[in-house]
């Protein structure tokens, strides 16, 4: 019911939104290295579960919005953009820290603390409401059947996403924030990067029809 290319599309919006600095980011790169990857995968887990609890929500909500008011989606799409926008200047800022200094004041927490921590943080976490409320809508089509399906099967496509980004970000947190801690000049080139492309996602949203 959802096309070949609309799904690739919706992957490759949801990859620029992972790979972009943000409260999950952050907590998954500290707590792995302070807790080590164990630590890092449960707390993922608990993100994934936000995630989820995200699609649903959406699922529901949105399809109900889209079929009920038509002008609300020019309002979300716009909403979307500007946060967007604001996600990028946050970036490059003057004193804009990067999402590789991981914090040092998180305590040692067990399994279920951990996992309630991930939950908590990606429910917390705008940018994951405006992926959900703002972006998914614009890959839903009237014609191509049940918006509820569609929108589940987009957000399915979105979590298999993060998931895999994220578990290599856990596996690979301690090295990552080493390599930038010893390049400063890459942090910034991080920065900028990460503004480019949250800028050209704000667009992208904005110019959608």
């Amino acid at each position: 019911m959802v096309t070949s290319t609309n799904l690739a599309a919706f992957a490759l919006v949801s990859f620029g939104m992972v790979i972009t600095p943000g409260p999950n980011m952050i907590y998954l790169i500290s707590r792995s290295i302070l807790q080590g990857s164990v630590a890092g995968f449960i707390s993922l887990f608990g993100v994934i579960a936000g995630f989820v609890f995200y699609m649903l929500c959406a699922a529901f909500g949105v399809t109900a919005l889209v079929l009920a008011v038509p002008f609300a989606f020019k309002a979300i799409q716009f909403a979307g953009a500007a946060y967007l926008l604001y996600l990028a200047w946050r970036a490059v800022k003057p004193g804009a820290g990067s999402v590789f200094q991981p914090r040092t004041d998180l305590p040692v927490d067990p399994p279920l603390r951990l996992f309630t921590m991930g939950f908590v943080t990606n429910l917390l976490n705008p940018k994951i409401a405006l992926l959900y409320m703002s972006l998914l809508p614009q890959f839903l089509d009237l014609e191509k059947g049940n918006l509820l399906a569609q929108s589940v099967l987009l957000g399915s496509v979105q979590i298999m996403v993060s998931f895999a980004v994220n578990a290599a970000i856990v596996l690979a947190a301690g090295w990552v924030a080493r390599w930038f801690a010893t390049r400063p000049g890459w942090m910034r080139v991080q920065r900028w990067a990460m503004a480019s492309v949250l800028t050209a996602l704000a667009l992208s949203v904005v110019t959608a029809r």
